[in-house]
């Protein structure tokens, strides 16, 4: 069972998707990573890119996160995502898109920036280095947004060759079972980082 840990819509019980397309965060993994991010989710615009059934994305706002963007390409994820947010009562916060997590970045280009995202793909999919490349491209990260990706392995998050993983600081890498969850935050190349 899965419900909002903390916040306004503290145990709220969370419908999930039927079916295997969708694997939901454990409820241990999702503690770790709200326990990292307590003092960076109040006030903050928030990306869940593969949301699912929108647990992270709802958590956040439940913690005082401002607006959540939620996004997934299947209808029956997209259906249980807009009822959760209504069990919780935080549709008022909540922008809920069916479609590609490319389509989806590619609206939003300058359109939108985040300060916290959500990467929880699919595994065999692969699609965080390509993510993390296009929210770059399409200037969708504030200055210092932290990204959390959960992937089958850490060195899924960036290829080898991937020359713009310098503009992401690793912050934490933790295994939880199967799910490797990496904290990156991003800066901007017009940061001037200042070593006394």
């Amino acid at each position: 069972m899965m419900r909002i840990i903390t916040g306004k819509a503290r145990g709220t019980k969370l419908l999930t998707p039927k079916g295997e397309n969708t694997r939901p965060t454990a409820e241990r993994t999702k503690e770790a990573v709200f326990s990292m991010l307590q003092f960076e989710i109040v006030g903050r615009e928030v990306l869940d890119l593969f949301a699912g059934s929108g647990q992270m994305g709802l958590e956040a706002l439940s913690r005082g996160a401002a607006h959540a963007v939620f996004c997934d390409r299947a209808r029956e994820a997209v259906d249980v995502i807009r009822a959760n947010a209504l069990k919780t009562r935080l549709a008022p916060f909540c922008d809920i898109y069916c479609m590609d997590y490319e389509a989806m970045l590619a609206s939003l280009r300058r359109k939108k920036q985040f300060d916290l995202v959500f990467l929880d793909p699919p595994y065999a999919l692969g699609a965080v280095p390509n993510a993390l490349q296009k929210l770059i491209d399409y200037s969708l990260l504030r200055d210092e947004a932290k990204i959390i990706c959960e992937t089958g392995a850490p060195q899924d998050v960036f290829p080898a060759d991937a020359d713009w993983k310098d503009r992401f600081e690793i912050c934490k890498v933790s295994n939880y079972g199967i799910a490797s969850v990496t904290v990156l935050e991003y800066r901007t190349n017009d940061r001037k980082d200042i070593t006394l």
